[in-house]
């Protein structure tokens, strides 16, 4: 895959400014998981206490925000290579949408990631749950590869599986002091936009403003994804997610 090598002074000279609210999901299962093995509220917190001490460091200039915020930043170095992130990098970056429904889009593809590459597990008989938490976030140093003139690269940024071009831009985009990366997200079908937030001064606030419940159900027609408040239904079809070639031996009837 050819590519144009941007240099930093010429990234940052492209740079814009970018402000909002940004979409993540995560699976909130540590309260519940801790429940199961203790007794009282106060055995619960005292191993919640053991747990936390047994894991990285929360950078310095993260420390001030709420565990969903500074958690892609804590752990390092990265086990794997991701669109913006490389493999062994201490850096952390907090992947998010602009909207609620592109995070959703997200996280189903990448959980039939996981039945993909495990054709003998069933489909859950039960939707999994997935907490959607939004956050506000300012910068006025971000690369936007939707716009000109990065946007004339669009087929190097939005490869499903080859982030080769993608990480050197990050690379780029730290080396000039660059906060944030807009770009198009491959999972959405209707391909709006995700933000990839390089640092911890990215952040407006502390913490959440915003965060919703959604279940999501797997059987062999695709995926379901519902939401009670905001009442909201989402379906991506078995063929939803084709144009990743990964997804083409999947046993969808199992």
């Amino acid at each position: 895959m050819s590519s144009i090598t941007w240099t930093p002074d010429a990234l940052g000279s492209n740079s814009v400014s970018l402000k909002g609210r940004c979409w993540r999901v995560v699976e909130a299962q540590s309260i519940s998981s801790t429940t199961k093995i203790t007794d009282t509220i106060e055995e619960q917190e005292t191993l919640e206490k053991v747990i936390e001490e047994t894991k990285p460091d929360v950078p310095e200039e993260c420390r001030h925000l709420g565990f969903l915020l500074y958690t892609p930043f804590r752990y390092r170095p990265y086990p794997f290579n991701s669109r913006f992130r490389r493999l062994g990098s201490p850096d952390g970056v907090f992947y998010a949408a602009e909207i609620c429904e592109t995070a959703i889009a997200e996280k189903a593809f990448y959980r039939l990631l996981f039945y993909l590459e495990s054709p003998d597990t069933p489909w859950p008989s039960n939707p999994s749950e997935y907490t959607a938490f939004a956050t506000e976030f300012a910068v006025t140093n971000a690369v936007d590869l939707t716009r000109e003139p990065l946007v004339a690269q669009r087929a190097l940024w939005t490869h499903h599986t080859d982030y080769t071009a993608c990480l050197a831009l990050a690379d780029t985009a730290r080396a000039a002091s660059l906060d944030a990366i807009r770009y198009q997200s491959v999972r959405d079908p209707e391909g709006r936009a995700n933000i990839a937030l390089l640092t911890c001064r990215a952040f407006i606030g502390r913490d959440l403003i915003d965060s919703r419940t959604w279940r999501l159900f797997f059987d062999s027609h695709g995926v379901r994804a519902y939401c009670e408040f905001p009442r909201t239904w989402l379906e991506f079809e078995r063929t939803a997610f084709d144009a990743d070639a990964r997804m083409a031996p999947m046993r969808w009837d199992r």
